[in-house]
């Protein structure tokens, strides 16, 4: 039996906007990108928030007990309850709220996991220095991408659908639905110390890993590693571009 859940989008008007940063860092990304990267922000906006943070009584990662599938609900949970504390709603309060979700958002997302995925054999040659930056400047970019855009977002639903698991990897198969829109997200898991976090989300059969490691491939092929950590350290935030 599929298990449903508030959850959020991105009115779909803003999508030409949510793809003007992309553009300065990648402008030659391909078509198929250019139509899912509106929704793999929004759903990296959704990646698994730990619940016990803002929960205590939700299981902690520590007790090695709750499941891939409790993780991502009890995450979109949490999600939820930051988008809606009326507290955090005003816009002297945005501060704050960006700083709570990537706070929170870093104790549940693998950027280490999703940096070594996403620079793929790079990855093996790079020094530990390079690789530090490299995590931090890739966590910093999604983080302003789904909090720049999070508070736009409308009461939607999540249908929780299967989930799977082997050898300490799992992927949890869900939907977003709504009257305007019906498509998959499936979300892929490591277990480290008994504890699930996120690496990739798959946005309509689109992975989010396989989505970047194209575009920063060709930024590598074309100029180096070094441009790549310059493009990234150089970008506007959002915070910068309303300035």
């Amino acid at each position: 039996m599929s298990v449903v859940s508030g959850a959020s989008h991105q009115n779909a008007e803003e999508g030409s906007d949510a793809m003007s940063e992309a553009w300065l860092l990648f402008p030659q990304a391909r078509s198929r990108v250019r139509r899912t990267l509106h929704w793999l922000r929004i759903i990296t906006a959704y990646v698994l928030l730990p619940a016990g943070l803002l929960f205590p009584g939700a299981a902690s990662p520590a007790t090695g007990q709750e499941s891939p599938t409790a993780v991502v609900r009890a995450t979109l949970d949490a999600v939820f309850h930051i988008v809606d504390d009326p507290q955090l709603k005003p816009a002297t309060q945005a501060k704050q709220r960006r700083g709570l979700l990537e706070q929170v958002i870093a104790e549940r997302f693998d950027y280490e996991e999703m940096s070594k995925r996403t620079l793929a054999a790079r990855w093996k040659a790079l020094n530990d220095q390079d690789r530090q930056e490299f995590v931090q400047l890739f966590k910093a970019f999604l983080s302003d991408q789904y909090a720049a855009r999070i508070e736009g977002y409308a009461g939607e639903r999540v249908v929780y659908l299967s989930e799977r698991t082997a050898n300490g990897y799992a992927e949890v198969r869900t939907r977003l639905v709504s009257d305007k829109l019906d498509f998959p997200m499936d979300y892929r898991l490591t277990n480290k110390a008994g504890a699930w976090y996120a690496y990739d989300v798959i946005v309509d059969g689109v992975s989010l890993v396989m989505n970047y490691r194209s575009q920063f491939t060709k930024i590598m092929a074309e100029s180096s590693f070094q441009d790549l950590l310059r493009r990234l350290r150089e970008r506007p935030t959002k915070d910068t571009a309303k300035n």
